[in-house]
């Protein structure tokens, strides 16, 4: 009997971390399990960047104001670590940007960017897709790159994987 209600406990608790994965895998209909294991292991990661202060002792620097364009919805605030932007490897667990958006309580976290230069490679994988690029931004000082935003944090009815959030 204590057999059976530990296995029903497991099962249950497989469950509820699979209906998790799974809420924040509609809005960009991710069902693939290895990029849901991927975006889990994105959360853990990046968990302790909830607190801002932390991103900053880890090398992360704001870099934009609030990206928003009316009708598409927001980007966010990019806090970019440099060191990791200018490495030419894409890491899923070490995201080059993070994504805040204002809040009450301060800034939230929502979601990760994934940001190479391009060097006419292909474009990089990460999450099992691959990033979106090369891009090049008339009168933007960045060059030409890849990137790949994951709404971690924050759900999307665009996408997980959409550039903008609507809300």
């Amino acid at each position: 009997m204590k057999r059976a209600a530990a296995s029903a406990l497991v099962a249950g608790s497989i469950l509820s971390l699979l209906a998790g994965s799974l809420v924040w895998a509609a809005p960009g209909k991710v069902t693939d399990p290895d990029t849901l294991a991927g975006l889990a292991a994105v959360r853990q990661a990046t968990a302790r960047y909830h607190d801002v202060s932390q991103a900053l002792a880890d090398g992360y620097i704001p870099l934009s104001p609030c990206v928003a364009v009316p009708g598409l919805g927001t980007m966010g605030i990019h806090y970019a670590n440099l060191a990791l932007a200018g490495d030419p490897a894409v890491s899923a667990t070490s995201p080059e940007i993070l994504l805040y958006v204002p809040a009450s309580e301060g800034l939230r976290l929502v979601g990760v960017e994934y940001f190479a230069f391009d060097a006419g490679q292909q474009a990089p994988e990460v999450l099992g897709r691959p990033m979106n690029g090369p891009m090049i931004h008339p009168g933007d000082p960045i060059p030409s790159h890849f990137d790949l935003h994951a709404w971690t944090w924050q759900g999307n009815r665009a996408g997980i994987f959409a550039d903008f959030n609507p809300g």
